[in-house]
């Protein structure tokens, strides 16, 4: 079961559901069946436009985004899907704070709401730093089914372990 990593904090019987799957190879068809298309912001000016409708749709009293990538860098074995940055520098007599996320590059080739669901949590940590009650709220009010998307996310981490990527999303 430690190809289960990702989703190791959840119920004994999820992770035997999940064991199932994998062991009768129905895991990506699982993912297929619920996710059957990737979604199409393959550039960084598509991603950027995309996460600023988000975050002017749910928060637009948050500073506008500077900048918005995917990075090849960012490394999903360390706990990062995605990473924010807040840069503050004083330029006169006023203080200029920019907003950056950065995407990891093999969310190129998800479904949408894959990519949705990691867009918010980064938006969402403009409002909220940690990961508590109230982030949690802002990440469901942006994407209603923050949580289950997670999960599924998650489940995706698990079959890139186990067999490679889902073709059928490249």
């Amino acid at each position: 079961m430690d190809s289960l990593k990702y989703i190791n904090h959840y119920s004994e019987d999820t992770k035997k559901q999940v064991h199932e799957l994998i062991k009768q190879d129905k895991l990506t068809h699982h993912l297929l069946k619920k996710y059957p298309n990737s979604h199409v912001k393959k550039t960084d000016k598509a991603l950027f436009s995309y996460l600023n409708d988000l975050k002017n749709t749910h928060m637009k009293k948050v500073a506008p985004l500077s900048k918005v990538l995917y990075d090849g860098k960012i490394n999903v074995i360390h706990n990062a899907l995605g990473t924010h940055h807040f840069v503050s520098r004083v330029q006169g007599s006023k203080l200029k704070s920019k907003n950056e996320i950065r995407i990891a590059s093999m969310f190129k080739s998800v479904p949408e709401e894959f990519l949705q669901m990691i867009a918010v949590h980064e938006l969402a940590h403009f409002k909220e730093k940690e990961h508590n009650k109230a982030f949690y709220k802002l990440c469901e009010y942006m994407q209603p089914n923050y949580h289950q998307v997670e999960f599924d996310l998650r489940l995706y981490l698990t079959q890139i372990d186990i067999k490679g990527k889902i073709e059928a999303w490249s």
